[in-house]
């Protein structure tokens, strides 16, 4: 049995699957499984992984798509060591990622995950450092010191500084919690580390730069927008925190999820279903609501129209 349990789940890149395959078989650390799991993928992905002749790789094929968090929980379900990660197809490990998290893991058995930064890579796999900066700085990883995390409530879901990319568990704790809900397309990743921290569970964080997190046209798109939107207006809505302040933030983050949703919806023609949601989370953008109201009364053609302008006008 394999001390570390890496999953990548996959769906139709086979075009950067083998840059993500390639980043596990070069770790510094090699007491490892590679779980590959397929979400029925239509490209030529089952060849590619035919060609795999590495015997630590396992490969899960779906032959129909399950949904993106039932295809990480079959990787999660097969996976035995006593450590896991999972990160995604599009993604890169650095080589010294297991050994840096491992390490960590090993030297403190009271904690329950170790969580590092990344960089921001291109579909050509350069680093970016100014947009890796800024992705650390938006995040939060700037001021957040290196150890053991005392707000972890605060920094997962306010700062949402760590990424489950970037982030070695322990797989008896992600069994505990259940791992990933099922059915969910977005946010299933911010919903894991909520539950860890309303857990009482224990992160690390390192300040390195151990993972490579690529940005990419295939992310954009107005469908994949609303899918998001929703997902997150779920995710949101399925706590209350204890601390008044923790939940005025997640309010206002649902207003703001749903008056976008709206406003998307509205735009692809699903009026009243967009008005309705614009109108009820008026109160977190006014001028951006009414705005949005406005344009709904015009034709299609002149809506996307209008809508579009009012994207350049806002910059």
């Amino acid at each position: 049995m394999s001390k570390v349990s890496i999953c990548i789940p996959t769906f139709n890149r086979v075009n950067l699957l083998p840059f993500a395959i390639e980043s596990v078989i070069q770790q510094t650390y090699q007491d490892f499984e590679l779980i590959v799991c397929d979400d029925g993928s239509q490209d030529s992905t089952p060849e590619l992984m035919l060609e795999q002749t590495d015997n630590r790789i396992k490969y899960i094929r779906h032959p129909q798509n399950i949904g993106k968090s039932n295809n990480m929980r079959s990787g999660f379900d097969a996976a035995t060591g006593e450590y896991f990660i999972k990160f995604d197809d599009d993604d890169r490990l650095t080589s010294d990622f297991l050994t840096r998290t491992v390490a960590v893991l090993e030297q403190n058995h009271s904690i329950d995950f170790v969580g590092s930064d990344h960089w921001i890579i291109d579909i050509n796999n350069i680093r970016d450092r100014v947009k890796t900066q800024e992705n650390s700085r938006r995040w939060g990883r700037v001021n957040l010191p290196a150890g053991v995390v005392d707000n972890l409530l605060e920094v997962v879901f306010v700062n949402q500084s760590f990424q489950i990319g970037a982030t070695l568990f322990r797989c008896k704790v992600l069994q505990e919690l259940g791992f990933m809900q099922p059915n969910w397309q977005n946010c299933e990743d911010n919903d894991l580390f909520v539950r860890l921290a309303l857990a009482g569970k224990k992160g690390y964080y390192l300040p390195e730069l151990l993972m490579e997190y690529r940005v990419h046209a295939e992310q954009q798109g107005t469908n994949k927008a609303i899918q998001y939107l929703t997902d997150k207006s779920q995710y949101l809505e399925s706590y209350k925190f204890e601390s008044a302040q923790l939940d005025k933030i997640r309010l206002q983050r649902l207003a703001e999820t749903q008056l976008l949703l709206g406003l998307r919806l509205v735009e692809k023609g699903e009026t009243r279903k967009g008005r309705e949601l614009v109108f009820a989370s008026k109160s977190f953008s006014p001028a951006k609501a009414w705005t949005g109201l406005g344009l709904s009364i015009l034709p299609m053609g002149l809506r996307s129209k209008g809508f579009e302008l009012v994207r350049k006008v806002r910059g």
